[in-house]
């Protein structure tokens, strides 16, 4: 049962989260993602304040059509098959969750519009900051929602390209918006 402070946390508002997955958690991986862990404790502090929750999976397309083919020739160590457990989201998905699989750094479009339909208000964390969750952030806010971004609920590849992008991402205000997990809780606390 969630308190009525977390309930107003999420008033109006779907969480997305964008590709927790062990590929980005793994030190070995080439997508490795430093600072996993304390992004991982964050998301995990925010999906509890939420009852609309939507996890992204970014999955290899084995196809590998295009300009994809080059890209797995630079990251040939993540040319994993669809099925693998290295794609598996690294926290338990609830029941009332849902999950989103695709082959693409953006994980905006028309399955996503569906399923926060009815929310204007995403709050997005995940990683990586300076791909995939700036690629979704930039779809959503064109299709006119207001996104916040939870910046220590995110990593990058580096964490001077997380500080980039955020910042990038900051420009974009009010359709954007950049906090911490402490300061969403704060201000979702204080709010009438």
């Amino acid at each position: 049962m969630k308190s009525q402070d977390q309930a107003t946390v999420r008033e109006g508002k779907a969480l997305v989260l964008i590709d927790m997955q062990r590929i980005f958690q793994e030190p070995e991986s080439q997508w490795f993602v430093s600072n996993y862990q304390d992004v991982e404790q964050n998301v995990g502090k925010l999906r509890d304040a939420f009852d609309h929750v939507i996890w992204t999976r970014f999955v290899r397309d084995p196809q590998e059509s295009g300009a994809w083919s080059d890209y797995y020739g630079r990251w040939d160590q993540c040319r994993e098959e669809p099925a693998s457990a290295r794609w598996d989201i690294t926290l338990q998905v609830q029941e009332n969750e849902q999950v989103l699989s695709l082959p693409t750094f953006s994980k905006w479009g028309e399955e996503l519009a569906r399923l926060t339909d009815g929310y204007q208000h995403l709050v997005v964390a995940g990683v990586a900051t300076d791909c995939c969750v700036l690629s979704t952030v930039l779809g959503a806010v064109d299709a006119g929602k207001h996104v916040t971004v939870v910046s220590d609920a995110c990593g990058g590849a580096t964490p001077r390209a997380h500080q980039q992008t955020l910042e990038l991402m900051e420009l974009l205000s009010p359709m954007v918006t950049v906090q911490t997990t402490e300061n969403l809780h704060g201000e979702a606390i204080e709010s009438p």
